[in-house]
């Protein structure tokens, strides 16, 4: 009877939690606020995760290491494991960052003795949790598929055998769906506070029929104030996947500021109402206004 992996998750935010409830197998975790006992990932430990002391110990244990960190901290997350890896222990990359900074932080897996799988998570993490659709890339990516699928990943699809590809598609993808909820905020609130949002919503209706644009608007709009400030870090790695192609990343520089600005007003995500929300955010972008004068 085979011994199942050990599965070490660096970081242990929402995805990572989602992972440590669901993924097959013994599971371990560190994540640097797990020093300040009232954050958030300190308290969703539970009996079934084992809390290390920092990255050197998780990477001493497991077979598998499980990258999802913010998206600025790719490369260092990579580099915290490197110097203690198992020999030819897999480590999967789960988060949102440019081609450049995937194979930066493969390079040092490499150098280590590792095995780096880049992947993409192409869509939120819930409510599909495992079943999420997750692209892997990378000349380790095809050995990896079983690996995967035994842990409890059950929609991994290989997408490139080379490095860049698969976070290419995820950070292209990001511009325009990060992109839609930044610029429905902008109109949103803009046209609230002239009193015709509604007119928009209808427009928009008509022109993309098919969408309950109110609620999607609602929906988008929150994610924004609840998941701004990594949204933002992923944006700018967006920015630099545009820049590696020549491209100027005019749209998302600016969809990262937009974004950041809506991690600043995070309460009013519970706000039910669109039109509450709208209400709420054009007060504080006034009073901003207001100060800057």
């Amino acid at each position: 009877m085979s011994v199942a992996p050990v599965v070490g998750l660096l970081g242990f935010g929402e995805l990572g939690q989602i992972l440590g409830a669901d993924l097959q197998g013994p599971v371990r975790a560190y994540d640097p606020l797990f020093d300040d006992r009232t954050s958030g990932p300190s308290k969703a430990l539970n009996g079934s995760v084992i809390a290390d002391r920092d990255a050197d110990a998780l990477a001493a244990q497991a077979d598998i290491i499980i990258s999802c960190v913010t998206a600025a901290q790719t490369v260092t997350a990579a580099r915290s494991v490197a110097s203690s890896l198992k020999p030819q222990a897999w480590v999967l990359d789960l988060n949102s960052a440019s081609p450049g900074a995937k194979s930066a932080a493969a390079d040092f897996v490499a150098a280590a003795g590792g095995r780096y799988v880049e992947a993409s998570v192409m869509s939120p993490a819930p409510p599909k949790r495992l079943a999420s659709p997750i692209l892997l890339g990378g000349p380790h990516a095809e050995h990896f598929m079983p690996v995967a699928q035994a842990i409890g990943f059950s929609n991994v699809t290989l997408f490139s055998r080379q490095y860049g590809p698969t976070a290419a598609v995820k950070m292209c993808r990001s511009v325009m769906v990060k992109g839609i909820e930044a610029l429905l905020a902008e109109s949103l609130i803009s046209a609230r506070t002239h009193g015709v949002e509604g007119a928009v919503i209808d427009s928009l209706d008509d022109l993309f029929p098919g969408l309950n644009w109110r609620e999607l608007a609602r929906y988008m709009i929150s994610r924004t104030l609840e998941h701004g400030a990594r949204r933002a870090e992923e944006m700018r790695e967006a920015a630099k996947t545009v820049a590696e192609a020549g491209i100027n990343p005019f749209m998302s520089l600016a969809i990262a500021e937009r974004q950041q600005w809506a991690a600043g007003h995070r309460a009013a995500a519970h706000i039910e109402s669109l039109e509450g929300m709208l209400d709420e955010l054009a007060r504080k972008a006034e009073l901003e206004a207001g100060v800057g004068r």
